[in-house]
């Protein structure tokens, strides 16, 4: 909303000033004796003038042909301006002003001519941005090649092993070494022991042992020879 009251209130303001000028060119016009047409057609020549010389100021920057016919339109108009606010007598206007307004129309048709028909600025093509790695050298990269793997030999037949021998007559308990017992393993046993001999009346063997303690049987036939 602020945006659009700033942008009215220049607009109100450039037709409020261009009016007063196109006013006070008219009127030096009509004091230096162009009545009629004519005295309206020269604040029309002076702005368009100045137009066109700001727009080619625009697009050419180093036109100084362009700046030249600004300044004269800018001190056409100013020159109007201050010169009716009563440092001249408009109804006694003297020769050599009379002089600048009948020259007025041929030089600002030399102007506008100059400015419409010069050449426009020749614009150099900006450069296309290329691709970084296209740019750069490519490094010189060395493959050496991975030594070809040995044929693979067939597998050799293993050696012919010799039987095994044959397992003898088992050696009596006694001979056997009798192995370490945890105390509290064979206070356990001993109690498996006596509640087997009180149920059944005899003596627990080492089968039975083994299976009620789940130990190997080495180790149950070491309880066992303990408990006898």
């Amino acid at each position: 909303m602020s945006r659009t009251l700033r942008l009215d209130a220049v607009l109100i303001q450039a037709v409020i000033a261009g009016a007063l000028s196109f006013a006070h060119l008219h009127d030096l016009a009509a004091a230096a004796g162009q009545d009629g047409w004519k005295a309206w057609a020269y604040p029309v020549s002076v702005d368009l003038l100045l137009v066109a010389a700001w727009r080619r100021m625009r697009t050419d920057t180093e036109n100084r042909d362009a700046w030249l016919w600004f300044a004269i339109a800018l001190v056409a108009s100013l020159g109007a301006n201050v010169a009716t606010a009563g440092l001249l007598d408009l109804n006694n206007v003297p020769p050599w002003l009379r002089i600048l307004v009948a020259g007025w129309p041929a030089l600002a048709f030399l102007g506008g001519t100059l400015l419409a028909h010069a050449s426009a600025p020749v614009r150099e093509p900006e450069p296309e941005p290329t691709d970084q790695a296209e740019v750069e050298p490519v490094p010189d990269v060395t493959v050496e090649r991975a030594p070809e793997p040995a044929p693979e030999l067939p597998p050799a037949e293993p050696a012919p092993q010799p039987a095994p021998p044959q397992p003898g007559p088992p050696e009596p308990a006694r001979d056997r070494p009798a192995l370490p017992v945890p105390p509290a393993l064979l206070d356990h046993a001993q109690k498996i022991a006596d509640a087997h001999q009180a149920q059944t009346g005899s003596p627990i063997d080492s089968a039975t042992l083994r299976s009620r303690l789940g130990v190997p049987p080495a180790l149950a036939d070491a309880i066992a020879v303990q408990l006898a």
